[in-house]
């Protein structure tokens, strides 16, 4: 039986821990980033724990809050993604080499 690799992450949980970061960094609370988005702080809070499947209005809104971009936002969530490929990869590959080494 073939294992199968571990699920990717999804873009909401890469963009909900994108956010979290950026609000940690600046220092700002919960409530502070919501009222300046315009939403609640139990949605954003949400949103950072990937519950929720925010539309790009709702991120941008976010975004803004934080003073940075939506293309900057889903560019930073695209790089961990690809970094997370390309350790999974590598990793995979150690494995492959490994195997064929014991043979």
């Amino acid at each position: 039986m073939k294992k199968s690799a571990a699920p990717e992450p999804l873009w909401r949980d890469v963009v909900g821990t994108e956010l979290r970061l950026r609000r940690r960094r600046r220092g700002d609370t919960l409530a502070e980033v919501a009222q300046r988005a315009g939403v609640s702080p139990q949605y954003l809070s949400e949103m950072e724990r990937g519950r929720k499947e925010p539309s790009s209005e709702m991120l941008a809104a976010v975004a803004g809050a934080l003073e940075s971009s939506l293309l900057d936002l889903t560019m930073a969530a695209a790089e961990q993604l690809r970094e997370r490929a390309t350790v999974a990869a590598g990793s995979h590959a150690q494995v492959r080499s490994l195997f064929t080494l014991a043979a």
